[in-house]
């Protein structure tokens, strides 16, 4: 597989949370808008569950030993809005 801008993901269920496994990125990009690096190596995890009706959690690991010393998580919270448009985004 070439590397890719956004990688190749593979994702599972394990129990009630839905995983998702992302690698194979090439390391012409970032991970972040603040710019922090990363290299071909990197393998990104995320984990989406829902702890209660009205709400979802994803908590995303970073992983890269060419680029960093450790992995390192971070965990994004999530409101979801039944019944409104999707606005559209630009990132």
């Amino acid at each position: 597989m070439s590397p890719s801008w956004f990688g190749y993901s593979v994702g599972k269920w394990e129990g009630g949370v839905f995983v998702a496994e992302t690698f194979g990125f090439n390391d012409k990009s970032w991970l972040d808008d603040p710019g922090r690096p990363h290299s071909d190596a990197l393998h990104v995890t995320e984990r989406f569950r829902r702890p209660n009706f009205g709400r979802m959690e994803m908590q995303i690991t970073f992983d890269d030993r060419k680029a960093y010393t450790k992995s390192w998580s971070a965990t994004i919270p999530f409101t979801l809005l039944p019944d409104t448009e999707l606005i559209e985004s630009i990132c």
